[in-house]
């Protein structure tokens, strides 16, 4: 789970303001955030925890819909956020 200034962080650096977080940008920076929170440090402690597996999954191709939106709806935005969060290699 994220806390409330890390999220705030997020919104604020990827939102068109402090209160903007219905911008794809933001919210494939706060699904990022909450993934690599997911994958490195739950599943190292709880390998059997397949519910939250399960979830983490579906947050997954929750961000990749909203990058192939993005990269639909505009190219530049899409390589911008790719860069910043080094989603693809």
């Amino acid at each position: 789970m994220l806390d409330k200034e890390k999220k705030k962080e997020i919104i604020s650096k990827y939102g068109s303001g402090p209160n903007d977080s219905g911008k794809a940008e933001v919210q494939i920076a706060i699904l990022t955030e909450r993934i690599n929170q997911l994958s490195s440090d739950h599943f190292s402690r709880h390998k059997k925890d397949n519910h939250s597996r399960t979830g983490l999954l579906k947050m997954v191709g929750k961000r990749r819909r909203l990058l192939r939106y993005l990269e639909n709806k505009d190219i530049e935005r899409y390589r911008k956020i790719i860069k910043e969060l080094n989603i693809r290699k």
